[in-house]
């Protein structure tokens, strides 16, 4: 009996540290994904000023005559 109430409880608390394990990892892939995120968008921003940059100092470049 000793037996089957120790291994009761050591499979509750395996479920519980379980699960505790797998919301920190989402938890962090979650902001893994938001940062990358952010730097996409401003890695997206500084290529277009960039653009701009290039357009401005080289206008023969551009279709715009």
């Amino acid at each position: 009996m000793l037996t089957f109430v120790a291994t009761s409880i050591l499979y509750v608390c395996g479920f519980i540290f379980l699960y505790g394990v797998i919301r920190l990892a989402v938890r962090h892939a979650l902001e893994d994904v938001e940062m990358r995120r952010v730097q996409a968008q401003r890695a997206e921003e500084m290529a277009a000023a960039r653009d701009r940059a290039l357009l401005e100092k080289h206008g023969f470049l551009s279709n715009n005559g």
